[in-house]
């Protein structure tokens, strides 16, 4: 298994040493303790276990062990914690040689068939979120797609995790993919019910 370190700039307050300080101190409130159920169902689905996929901001990487019990073979997750990545790698099985790269989303490359998005949009600086969509879009082979989770609640300035709207969630995406769903989750963990949004987006063929 492969454990690297990337360089990092800094782009907001909410930086490396906020994220390394929550789990250090386990303040870590949003973790659900599993693989959460839309990503759990979406990615029973997923034939070919080949795909490249990446999880930006996996934290303690419930949904990548699920990937792993599922016998996905290409899993890259990008966060800024050593803590979460080294608690990850301390119970990802061997024989999966999943890449684990401390550093920052947004000087990531790479191409991937599939990013799994699970409460990393929602813990960005909303200002980020043009750049967010930009990049994934770089991130992604033709007709790849990004799918997972987005808060539906009113986006405010305490944070995160900050919110957003299924309106300006359309607006942020459709220049760079084709939403293929945007609806509100049936299937939400307790503490998220009423307040989630599911997605697929594809990439399109260009830039709108």
């Amino acid at each position: 298994m492969t454990f690297t370190k990337t360089t990092t700039f800094l782009k907001t307050d909410l930086n490396k040493n906020y994220w390394e300080h929550r789990y250090q101190n386990d303040q870590t409130g949003w973790d659900a303790g599993q693989v959460t159920q839309p990503l759990k169902e979406y990615t029973d689905q997923i034939s070919n276990k080949e795909l490249k996929i990446l999880v930006p901001g996996a934290g303690y990487g419930h949904e990548v062990l699920y990937l792993a019990h599922l016998e996905f073979e290409n899993v890259t997750v990008v966060d800024f914690s050593v803590s979460a990545l080294r608690n990850l790698k301390a119970r990802l099985p061997e024989e999966y040689n999943y890449q684990l790269i401390e550093g920052d989303f947004f000087e990531h490359n790479g191409t991937y068939d599939l990013i799994l998005e699970q409460t990393f949009f929602c813990a960005l600086e909303p200002d980020l979120r043009p750049s967010y969509a930009q990049h994934c879009f770089d991130l992604l082979a033709e007709k790849g797609k990004i799918a997972g989770v987005l808060f539906n609640f009113e986006l405010t300035e305490k944070g995160p995790p900050f919110g957003g709207s299924l309106t300006e969630y359309q607006n942020l995406f459709t220049p760079y993919f084709e939403l293929r769903i945007l609806e509100a989750c049936y299937n939400s963990i307790k503490p998220r019910q009423g307040n989630e949004l599911f997605f697929i987006f594809e990439k399109s063929t260009i830039v709108k």
